[in-house]
């Protein structure tokens, strides 16, 4: 974490002054000294800044109150960490119209005086960010090692060591708070929790069976971040060699620091090592053969596969999905489930699988043990096993969405554009851009994105595509940068954007 507006006040030789900003001033975390004399600085400012002026441009008195009161506006709007006034140079005193600007705007006012240069103040929190950087470096070694030494526990002893070394961390102390509320959750493959820490987490695992689903079936898994109940989620996928093992969820009132991220990373490599060498329990080794067929990664064209391939359901096969487990009370009576002759079955991915010949009715046989929706896929062989799962994974979306029991996928819209349209679509376009759409510049972050893909990252085409100068387009772009979990550099997360872009403005129009 930064240094705080405290920590530099409480520099003696700098002698600065608090003059303004309340009682919670000093814990405003202070990222970079930027030094400006323009009336509006904002489209320069990341966020964080302690802004430095010495008001030369401000006519005698300190300018026009509704000037004043519009400067601390912006400047409180933009995430300022405060505002420091350089008295002694152009103004003798810090303009009183200035302090009761800054008051009413919530932005803290700090006096330097006339015998401290700027540039000491620059130095100090460049100094004091080198010196929280290095502890935090310090704490994150040891914290690592501790890991480690967890590991050789097994992967219940990571979690337990992670939620503590995560709980008296220092993110929440440095925000002037007490040890962070944390939660750790190891998931199976399918969502489902393996350890909890605490115990009572792990009725959390079922907000996240959507986003471990659309982890899953990503072409290279990569970690995610998720809100819900007002907290924020970190999910990383674990495994080696793009095999997805499992998952690991944390979860706090706040978002990850760099310091805990580098915490989590560290478990989560430890962990992919611990389940790569892990023996199956009972159970998960059929589990495993039937979600390999689903995924494609066994080729039962090859030779060798000839006994497997024997002892498979006879094509043509459907596969049938339910979200809910059979077994399980349906209006009100307990329906017990015996898959149809010749049929394989089990629980992936947070969802009833059954795949079986298309003569023994696999979803009609799903759909009556389970108190929910069912998809179908159109008959298939068993090569494309892969493909009739994305089909019967679109027509449960369906069902689900439409409140049918029962949907096959030759009911639904064929081709690329099908698999896009519908509600499918608009919930995937919400998720993608959940981190902007919850903010409250959220229209200007969206077009903004809009407008700095479709010119392919050029700033001067995008900004007058969108009539805004290029410095503010920037300061937007660079913004939702730290707001979405990837990187806009990278081509795929680019496409998947625009894909979410198109979707959100054709639901828009409907």
């Amino acid at each position: 974490m930064p240094p705080t507006l405290g920590a530099v006040l409480r520099t003696p030789r700098l002698g600065l002054r608090l003059r303004a900003g309340g009682p919670d001033a000093e814990g405003r975390p202070v990222r970079w000294v930027a030094i400006s004399e323009l009336t509006d600085p904002t489209p320069y400012l990341e966020g964080g800044e302690l802004v430095l002026t010495t008001g030369i441009r401000w006519p005698e008195g300190g300018g026009e109150e509704a000037d004043l009161a519009d400067y601390t506006r912006r400047l409180a709007a933009s995430g300022a960490a405060g505002l420091g006034f350089g008295s002694g140079v152009a103004h003798e005193h810090v303009p009183p119209a200035l302090v009761a600007a800054a008051e009413r705007a919530g932005l803290p006012l700090i006096e330097v005086p006339g015998p401290t240069p700027f540039i000491a103040v620059g130095k100090e929190v460049s100094r004091l960010l080198a010196q929280e950087e290095y502890e935090g470096l310090t704490q994150a070694f040891a914290a690592q090692r501790r890991l480690t030494q967890a590991a050789l526990r097994g992967d219940r002893a990571v979690v337990e060591r992670l939620s503590a070394d995560l709980a008296k961390g220092t993110a929440g102390r440095s925000r002037g708070e007490g040890p962070s509320h944390w939660w750790v959750l190891l998931l199976d493959p399918d969502g489902r929790a393996r350890h909890a820490v605490p115990e009572d987490a792990a009725a959390r695992a079922g907000e996240l069976t959507g986003e471990v689903s659309r982890l899953r079936a990503a072409r290279r898994p990569s970690g995610a971040s998720v809100s819900s109940r007002g907290e924020s989620i970190s999910l990383q996928p674990l495994g080696v060699g793009g095999r997805v093992r499992g998952f690991l969820a944390v979860g706090a009132a706040h978002g990850l620091g760099a310091d805990e991220r580098t915490l989590v990373n560290a478990a989560a490599s430890l962990m992919s090592l611990e389940l790569e060498h892990r023996v199956p329990e009972e159970g998960e080794l059929a589990a495993g053969v039937l979600e390999a067929l689903l995924d494609g990664e066994l080729d039962l064209r090859e030779g060798r596969a000839d006994r497997l391939s024997a002892a498979l359901p006879r094509p043509p096969v459907v596969v049938a999905l339910a979200e809910a487990p059979v077994g399980e009370e349906k209006e009100g009576e307990e329906i017990p489930f015996r898959a149809p002759r010749g049929c394989l079955t089990g629980r992936i991915a947070g969802r009833t699988v059954l795949v079986g010949p298309e003569s023994a009715a696999p979803g009609e046989a799903l759909a009556e043990a389970v108190a929910g929706s069912v998809g179908v896929s159109r008959p298939s062989a068993l090569d494309g096993l892969p493909a009739a799962r994305v089909e019967a994974e679109r027509a449960l979306e369906a069902a689900v969405g439409e409140g049918r029991a029962l949907v096959l996928a030759s009911e639904l819209p064929g081709g690329f554009l099908g698999l896009l349209d519908g509600r499918a679509g608009r919930r995937m376009a919400d998720e993608v851009l959940a981190p902007l759409l919850e903010q409250r510049s959220s229209e200007d972050l969206i077009a903004s994105l809009r407008g700095y893909l479709s010119a392919a990252g050029r700033w001067d085409a995008a900004a007058e595509q969108l009539g805004i100068h290029r410095h503010t387009l920037r300061y937007r772009i660079n913004r939702i940068r730290k707001l979405l979990p990837g990187d806009l550099s990278d081509p795929d997360y680019r496409t998947e954007l625009w894909i979410a872009l198109r979707l959100l403005e054709d639901a828009a129009k409907r």
